[in-house]
């Protein structure tokens, strides 16, 4: 048996003994979420975008990691601006360009694509089998994990929907950081709890470029959730639980301000309870977007 044969012979058995991609718990995850997101209505048609940075030694109990499919450039990327090298050879699970999150749960590897993060681009290493490619806010995407991952070490996830209240509200409220989530923060008492750090906020700016990204990650360094007004949210969390759970807890309190702004005030929560709040659980709060 000569040199090839042995190559070939080794790559047999290692396919032979690679779980099945789709019982990933990663990949699970990600139908789960996306399924979730679509039926409470935060990602209608192709709206909205999840990357998911995975650990390498897990995927490569699924996959044969040095087995590219193909190489797919990060489109419409200024080079001077954006860096990619913070995150070469990571390996991300990412939804795809032009996919509708309702068609994740149902076939995944038409939907969803792994790739490892080179210059210039990305390698596929499953997925997109219909020869689709990354969503078009990636570099958005990789932008923000690199300002979360310097934040936090841990912070693993990236999501982007189109939540209905939180945007109905950027058309009733004023856009400024702190008022907007001081109102959040009064709608429901776990709000101070689950985003201590509050919420920032964009001007509508146009999407899929290298420019929302930079501002996106600006403010990443010091929010986990940005608002991009008239458009979504961005979250970022160390799990899909806890950057869905975000969304969700901003959403509520969207939903709660928007049932009752047209009403009068009778009851708030007050600035002084909140902070008996956050001293009770020990949070790192800001103090500046509280009215004391």
């Amino acid at each position: 048996m000569g040199f090839m044969d042995d190559i070939k012979k080794a790559g047999k058995e290692l396919s032979r003994s690679l779980k099945d991609i789709k019982s990933a718990p990663f990949v699970k995850e990600m139908c789960r979420t996306t399924a979730n997101m679509y039926r409470l209505g935060w990602d209608e048609r192709n709206g909205g975008n999840i990357s998911y940075l995975l650990n390498e030694n897990e995927v490569a109990e699924y996959l044969d990691l040095n087995k590219v499919i193909r190489f797919i450039p990060l489109m419409g990327v200024n080079a001077a601006e954006f860096d990619v090298t913070p995150l070469t050879g990571k390996i991300f699970i990412v939804t795809g360009t032009g996919k509708y999150f309702k068609n994740v749960e149902d076939d995944p590897e038409t939907n969803l694509g792994i790739v490892r993060i080179v210059k210039g681009g990305a390698e596929l290493l499953w997925g997109y089998k219909d020869g689709g490619r990354t969503t078009s806010e990636l570099p958005a995407h990789l932008m923000c994990h690199m300002a979360r991952l310097k934040a936090d070490p841990e912070n693993r996830v990236v999501m982007h929907s189109h939540p209905t209240n939180t945007l109905a509200m950027n058309y009733v409220h004023e856009l400024d950081e702190k008022k907007f989530t001081h109102t959040l923060w009064e709608m429901c008492t776990e709000c101070i709890a689950v985003f201590p750090d509050g919420v920032g906020i964009l001007p509508w700016m146009l999407c899929g470029t290298d420019s929302i990204g930079v501002a996106t990650a600006k403010k990443m360094e010091e929010f986990r959730l940005v608002i991009w007004a008239m458009h979504g949210i961005y979250g970022a969390g160390r799990t899909m639980d806890e950057t869905f759970g975000l969304i969700e807890t901003v959403e509520k309190a969207a939903q709660i301000y928007m049932l009752t702004a047209h009403l009068p005030r009778v009851n708030t929560i007050k600035d002084e309870d909140m902070v008996k709040l956050a001293e009770l659980f020990g949070l790192k709060y800001r103090k500046d977007f509280l009215n004391l």
